[in-house]
């Protein structure tokens, strides 16, 4: 097919394509960045998203931002910013800042949850975010909301009894909820292969009774339209649909992990390959949307947004000591 021709079937259009893209920018430099900051001790963890920024920004940019919910996860960072996040914002989170609105600095970094914009709180165990999200749902159709809601979560979340309780209810329930799971083939350290017999994720959605499908997470287009598709079911009284993207884990697990203790360097570096970024670009320039040009300074934008976000979240003052138990306890 014609690259104007997929562009143009994607139900997107140029400016939608640049949007895209610098959301993909920007939530690379973030976990770039974030990353050296944990290694100069200034932040105290991260949770990389590199490799998967086609997934997430795409999928979010199908959604209506205002509306719509998302419940996400430690990675769910370009999903964030498509939100509505700021690159400041998401500086408080990782500083662990007074004025962060994820949680006023009281939950680990990447540990997303900002309620003026429809995010709901995540928490560190993993799978407890579908259940949530299946009730967020119900609760938008009990009101008349009609909203959708979307969450996110690792093929290592499907092995959790969480995902069948959640799913199962949903489907019961023809609730207007988007499951979406990032498929990078690894669980910390686990391999797909030893969580799952079926290495497929989106074939068990037949079993809760809605459909499944799988797509290229390194391909924006791809999984713009497969979730663009899903919504629309969601929104319009089809019930639940799984979205399950195959994308790719370029950094270790988190910072508190050595994935080269479990994985080959070439196994990485052909990994690598599959990187979203440079693939979109190069569709990007290839389609006249961008030149050599216009993509350098784009990213050196992106990079001065960072920049500029660290270094304001570094100099904002922390949390008061007798504020501790606020949010945590009743008056």
């Amino acid at each position: 097919m014609p690259i104007n021709s997929r562009l143009n079937e994607s139900g997107l259009d140029q400016k939608d394509a640049q949007s895209i893209y610098r959301y993909m920018l920007l939530a690379r430099s973030i976990s770039e960045k974030s990353w050296l900051l944990t290694r100069q001790g200034r932040v105290l963890f991260s949770m990389p998203c590199d490799g998967q920024e086609a997934a997430d920004v795409a999928s979010a940019y199908a959604l209506d931002t205002v509306t719509d919910f998302i419940v996400p996860y430690a990675r769910s960072l370009g999903a964030m910013l498509v939100k509505g996040m700021t690159t400041q914002e998401v500086m408080l989170n990782m500083f662990g800042k007074a004025a962060d609105p994820n949680s006023g600095g009281r939950q680990m970094p990447m540990h997303w949850g900002h309620k003026q914009l429809g995010i709901i709180s995540m928490g560190s165990s993993v799978g407890t975010t579908i259940p949530r999200a299946s009730g967020v749902a119900l609760a938008s159709k009990l009101r008349g909301q009609n909203a959708v809601t979307m969450v996110y979560f690792g093929e290592g979340s499907a092995s959790e009894g969480d995902f069948h309780e959640g799913l199962g209810f949903a489907g019961v329930h023809r609730l207007p909820v988007v499951f979406f799971c990032n498929n990078n083939g690894w669980a910390t350290s686990v391999p797909v292969s030893l969580q799952n017999a079926e290495p497929q994720v989106a074939k068990r959605a037949q079993g809760y009774g809605f459909p499944g499908v799988t797509v290229d997470g390194s391909d924006p287009l791809a999984i713009y339209q497969a979730v663009k598709a899903a919504v629309h079911r969601a929104r319009s009284g089809g019930g639940p649909t799984l979205v399950e993207a195959n994308t790719i884990r370029m950094m270790p697990h988190s910072s508190s992990d050595d994935h080269l203790r479990y994985r080959t360097q070439e196994d990485l570096e052909n990994e690598r390959k599959l990187d979203p970024i440079p693939l979109f670009r190069d569709f990007l320039i290839t389609t006249g949307i961008l030149d050599e040009t216009s993509d350098q300074e784009l990213q050196e934008f992106v990079d001065l947004e960072v920049e500029e976000a660290i270094e304001l979240a570094d100099a904002a003052p922390s949390a008061a000591a007798e504020t501790a138990f606020n949010g945590v306890y009743a008056p």
